[in-house]
Order: structure tokens, then sequence, then C-alpha cells
């Protein structure tokens, strides 16, 4: 049996920081016109081994996403490269690519799968009684077949293709539920460039899929725009580099170590509502290092731990600019000298190494605590560093200045609801059975029904100890503001009005404005963009302005779907608290768009799709 891998034996900074390669697409022309209809992907979920650990330590078993790549160096096709974080979609916006995902996962699944919360469950077992067995064996119906299904992050996609929780499919590409669940995915690419990320979304199993490797990066780039185009002042090239970070735990044997005693396991004999690794890895590498010539570098950064939040900040406390967030460019360049990140945000940022000496080494740190804000403070020979730069000796390029105005973002008026709606842990806070969205379970019936084309402000009133990230499918929305609230008094009458949850009723909203204290907090700058992950923090109201429309539309009226398809077809979408280890049980809501009129939607038919 392996024994956990002691951290500070781990030679930091012996790994080299590997960039994933890009999917080359399948390009689909008009026939008569020449005009470029789509780019076409197959692509295919599989287990594997990868070096994750320096080269003295074993590989290790992930999953990942395998497809035809170009080596960016020399120019190769590679047909079946395969890695995790999987490589990376380079779309271009208005051009749709549609996708063939393929599940290829035939053994049982490495980590330990919890059939008594709410889960996929392809094999229609009976929830389990007393006493659960330990894990290993766990329950063989659970752990096989593996189910998979894949949400593209901050997308504008059409609900067949969102990735919904309960859309998986097992190895074989069968299909589950309705006939609109399918495989092949289609996205319009419509919305504003930015920085977007695909992983696995099955229900009651994201935590541990996304844990075994399933995420990469999706960049959507606008050649049209003044920032991206020939003339374009930014970093590109091997000068601009995705980040994703993640905090993994390893046995000796190079394997992924995962908790696989529940906290209640008299009751959830696996879950926990938590995971905070003991090493930092970043692209699939722990404690990397990157090579820097003295010159100024774009880095899009994602925060794909399942609940480890960074503050991050370089160990000379060298300032950065921050240029976007989750939907696209900031409205103008922030200076920093630390970004607090949770888990699915990005932030768009642009380091100068020209100013420092040849040799110079950089370590970029990380000071959250975790569980964020009130858990441990990070280890600072381990969990306190994240990866090392070094500067090339080389002749130093000085960066040209940026405009001053990167982008316009009109601002959202006019909401024509208010939803309160409450964060809220289920029993012990240390040790709690469940975490719910207004006390209502992901099977009670839909209570969010937006009308498309409406403005609704969204006040998520945290009553737990701990920040939540949330994330609502669909749209990118704004932040208005958070603000300090009285929580026990709120908690206890709003106990008093509801019940304990898990609710068997709709929830009565108890206003909070008479709880309010103080005055509202404004966005900092660089929470000033589009948004479709929000931290709200313990103690607070966060506010949101979300506007059920294109993310261009300039204006947008309620009733009228400005979508180039229907968002009101089946199955919906979701909102949910992106510490994924919450949202498998069972801090996810589904929510419906309502459209009073069916448009049809623009997009490939199956017959259509060519790998």
């Amino acid at each position: 049996m392996p024994n956990p891998l002691d951290p500070t034996t781990i030679k930091k900074f012996e790994n080299q920081l590997v960039v994933p390669p890009v999917f080359e697409p399948t390009v689909v022309k008009d026939p008569k016109t020449g005009k470029v209809k789509s780019h076409n992907y197959s692509v295919t979920i599989s287990e594997f081994t990868q070096q994750l650990l320096p080269a003295e330590f074993p590989a290790t078993t992930v999953y990942g996403y395998e497809g035809k790549v170009r080596d960016p160096e020399t120019g190769e096709i590679i047909p079946d490269f395969r890695s995790t974080p999987g490589p990376t979609f380079d779309a271009i916006r208005h051009i749709p690519i549609n996708v063939q995902w393929i599940n290829n996962l035939t053994e049982p699944h490495p980590l330990a799968v919890d059939p008594t919360i709410h889960w996929a469950n392809p094999n229609n077992m009976p929830m389990p009684m007393l006493p659960f067995p330990p894990f290993p064996p766990g329950f063989p119906l659970a752990q096989s077949p593996v189910p998979i299904v894949t949400h593209l992050h901050g997308g504008e996609t059409e609900p067949s293709s969102d990735g919904y929780p309960e859309a998986w499919f097992t190895a074989g590409e069968a299909i589950t539920g309705p006939d609109f669940i399918k495989s092949r995915y289609h996205y319009v690419n419509a919305q504003e460039p930015t920085t977007l990320w695909y992983h696995d979304h099955t229900l009651g199993l994201t935590r541990l899929n996304v844990y075994m490797g399933l995420a990469g990066f999706y960049i959507l780039r606008d050649p049209h725009n003044p920032l991206e185009g020939k003339n374009s002042k930014l970093p590109h090239g091997k000068y601009e580099i995705p980040l994703v970070i993640q905090d993994r735990s390893f046995f000796d044997d190079g394997s992924l170590l995962f908790p696989n005693n529940g906290v209640n396991p008299d009751i959830h004999p696996y879950w926990r509502p938590a995971f905070i690794g003991n090493t930092i890895m970043v692209n699939g590498k722990v404690w990397p290092n990157l090579d820097v010539e003295p010159r100024q570098y774009r880095f899009r950064i994602l925060n794909g731990s399942n609940t480890r939040f960074y503050n991050l900040a370089f160990s000379n406390q060298m300032p950065f600019k921050q240029i976007g967030t989750d939907g696209g460019y900031l409205p103008k360049p922030i200076q920093l000298v630390s970004l607090l990140i949770a888990p699915a945000e990005r932030a768009d940022i642009l380091v100068d190494f020209s100013q420092l000496t040849p040799g110079t080494k950089l370590i970029l740190t990380n000071t959250a605590n975790a569980p964020f804000p009130n858990g441990n403070a990070p280890d600072t020979e381990t969990t306190g560093q994240v990866m090392q730069f070094t500067v090339l000796n080389k002749p130093a390029v000085v960066p040209p200045p940026l405009p001053k105005v990167l982008n316009i973002i009109p601002p959202l008026k006019c909401p024509v609801k208010i939803r309160t709606l409450t964060l809220m842990v289920v029993g012990n806070p240390t040790k709690p059975l469940e975490l719910m969205l207004d006390g209502q379970t992901w099977m009670a019936p839909v209570s969010e029904l937006p009308l498309v084309g409406a403005t609704e402000d969204w006040q998520l009133v945290n009553l737990s100890r701990g920040a939540h990230p949330i994330h609502l499918h669909l749209i990118q929305f704004q932040l208005i503001s958070r603000q300090d609230f009285l929580v026990a008094q709120y908690t206890n009458d709003w106990l008093a009005l509801n019940g304990e949850p898990p609710l068997d009723h709709p929830t009565k909203v108890l206003p909070v404005k008479p709880y309010l204290l103080d005055g509202p907090i404004k966005p900092p700058a660089h929470e000033s963009g589009w948004k479709d992950t929000i931290q709200a923090y313990p103690g607070q109201v966060t506010t949101i302005r979300v506007r059920f429309a294109p993310q261009d539309v300039k204006f947008s009226v309620p009733g009228i779907n400005r979508f180039p398809f229907n968002p009101a077809a089946k199955p919906g979408y979701v909102w949910h608290c992106h510490l994924i280890d919450h949202e498998d049980n069972d801090m996810m809501r589904p929510y419906k768009v309502r459209n009073p009129f069916s448009y049809p939607t623009k997009r490939l038919s199956n017959k259509s799709f060519t790998s």
C-alpha cells in the first residue's frame, strides 16, 4: 500500500513549465464562397499516465483530453496527443466550432465515488445503506462505468451544448435521458474575446473528474479588436502563456491522493466539503520553473483548484498589470502587487521582466488561507509557493505603452427584478451534511425563471463561514456591490420563516435590506469588468447585475431574444458554487430562461458535422 508523499521531499522548480499545445481543427468552408463555416474537432477523454512530479518520481495516472494538435515549434501535426490540462482550443470570434466529445474511460474510477449524494448513477444502483465499505474497493456499481459531460465555462452556449450536469454519457457514446442530450457540441463564439476554460461537469462527480485532470483552456480571439489585430501592443506568440494553477496531493508511487473518508462517514462515506492539496501544480507540472526573457509577458491565469483560493504576488513585490477578467478586457489596465483569485476565476495579466538582472529568480507566491478566508495559512515552503521565473541573459525589451482605454463596458441598468438568494451550510459548519443555495436541493422545482432579455439583481446572502465563488452559466454579469449585514439575526429570522433546510416548499424570501450594515462597497477596479464567477464573502451580501442577453448587445428588451439560439430550450442551465466539492453536494440549482417567442437556432445539424 503506498504512503502519502511528503511534499518537502519534492525538489521545487526542477520541472520546466509546459505550455499546452493547441487543438488543430478541421476547417469547414462554404463550397461556393470559400467562407469558413466552422472549425470542427474530435476530442477523446481517456486515462493514461503523465509525469506531474519531477522525473525522479513515478508518473501519475490521470484523466485527460486527446485529439489532433500542431506542435508549436516544428509545425508538425500530432494526430493523437493527450494531456492534462488538455490542449487549448484557439477559437476565433464569429467562427463557430463543433466538438465531438468521446468518452473512452473504460476502467473503474480510481477515486472513491460516493453514491449517497445526488450523482449521475449510470447503473441506477439503489441508495446504499449502512454499513458502508471502505474505499478501496467502495461500491463496484458506482465505480464503473465512468460518466462525463463537458462544460465550456463562461461561454454563451445553447442549452444542449452547455454541459448540463445530467447530460452525461459513458464509454461507447452511450446517451442518457431525453433525445436532446448529445455528445456533439456547438459553440457559437459570438461573445467578446477572452479566456474561457472547459472542464467536466458530471452530476455528483465533478470534483473527482476535474481532480483527475479533466480541464483545459479555451481562448477566444477577435482579429478585428485593435488589442488583438496585427498592430497589437500586447505580448503574443511564445510571450503569451496560459497558466492553470491547481493543488494536488500524491502517494509515494506517484498516484493522486484524494481523501476517501467522509466527514460524516455514517451518512456520506467518502464525500468531504473541501479538498486542500499539499503541493501546487501549474500546467500539469508540480512547482515548475519558466525561463523568461527580460521583456513583457502576458499570462492568462486560471484557478483550476477544487477549493483553494490563491493570493498571488511576486517574491520581490514587483507590480504587474491586470488587463482582463472572466469575460474579457477590463476598461483600463489596473496595476496590482497581489491578486486574489477564486476557483474558476480567470485573470489576464501583464508582467514586465525587462528591468530585472539576468539570472534573477522570482517566485510567484501564495498567501491565501485554505479554506478561504478562515482556514490555515499556506506553508511558506510548500503551498505558499506556486512557480519560479528565471530571467535569461538576453537583450532587454522595454514594453510599449498600453492604450488608456482597453474596453468600453456599458453599465447594466434598470433591473426588473431583485432576487435574494442565500448561501448556507446544512449541519455542523465544520462537518456539514451538504451545502445549499436558498435552502433548496438540486431536485427541487426550478425557482429561478428569468425572462430572456431582462436584467435582474441577484443578492447573494452568505450565511456560512466561508467564501463561495458563485458561477452562472450562459451569461457574463457585473458586480454591483458587497455589503456587511447582521448574519446571526438574518439567519435566525430566515430559519424561523422557512424552517431547517433542505426545504420541502418554495423558499420564502426574507428581504435583506433591514439587516444591512454601513454602506455598500463598490467593486474594486480589477473586478469592474464582465464576470461569470464572483467571490461571495462570509458576512456580506454580494449583489451582481445579470442580464439575460448576449454580452455585446447595447440595449436589451425583456421578452426579446437576442441570442443566436433559443436559451429557453431543454435542458436549461445551472448556477452553483464553484468550490466543486460543494457543487457536488448539493450547492447547485437549475435555472431556466423564459422565452415568449421561439426563434429557430442557427446551428449545424449532426448530419453536417465533420470531424
